[in-house]
């Protein structure tokens, strides 16, 4: 049994989704834990087994694995059927691991820059910039539905969570748009969505 320690609409919801995508809701436990937020609000649980009291943490057989991207290809590894990463040792494969390190090294980086407005030249010749970000976007989004082609894979929904958090940051480009619409339009995020709604109000 797995457990996956989850405080509702952060950065573990992309997991909570994954999960649903997956099929695995009767092997991994959803577990609701509190966080300390960006605005202030929330507190650290002592019980969150993350080294620094965040989220995502999964629990396996009592080995916690933390950062999501290490979880979201553990996850697809455990449950290979569903089909959301490629087979080990093929091209596709490789493709869907470098969007997973594209997301963490390069997009999430890039918009925390963006947000905070920084702009130096150091940090954009290591990390690339905002218009670099969009241009591979765009590009590949213009002749294919999803980041792999044709087919939905782990690597869109990583991607594509920063876009359900910061919707204004969206491009403005036809591709881009219908993606967008395609992944809020899962029925698994819209559960999550749901369920996240339900627990901040509660």
């Amino acid at each position: 049994m797995m457990t996956l320690y989850h405080s509702p609409m952060s950065r573990s919801s992309r997991l909570v989704t994954l999960i649903d995508d997956l099929g695995a809701q009767d092997h991994v436990d959803i577990h609701m834990t509190s966080i300390k937020r960006s605005d202030g609000s929330g507190a650290a649980d002592p019980a969150n087994p993350h080294p620094d009291k965040k989220v995502p943490a999964l629990d396996h057989d009592g080995t916690v694995i933390v950062e999501s991207i290490a979880i979201a290809q553990h996850l697809c590894d455990v449950f290979p059927d569903a089909g959301l990463m490629p087979a080990i040792g093929t091209p596709d494969r490789a493709k869907c691991l470098e969007w997973l390190a594209w997301n963490a090294g390069v997009v999430e980086p890039v918009t925390l820059a963006k947000m905070a407005g920084i702009d130096n030249p150091l940090f954009q010749s290591t990390f690339r910039g905002w218009d670099d970000l969009v241009e591979r976007l765009t590009t590949t989004l213009g002749g294919q539905p999803w980041l792999l082609g044709e087919t939905y894979s782990v690597a869109d929904l990583m991607v594509h969570s920063l876009f359900n958090w910061m919707p204004d940051l969206l491009p403005d480009h036809d591709g881009v748009r219908d993606w967008h619409e395609r992944m809020q339009a899962r029925p698994s995020a819209q559960r999550t969505w749901q369920r996240d709604q339900a627990a901040m109000a509660a």
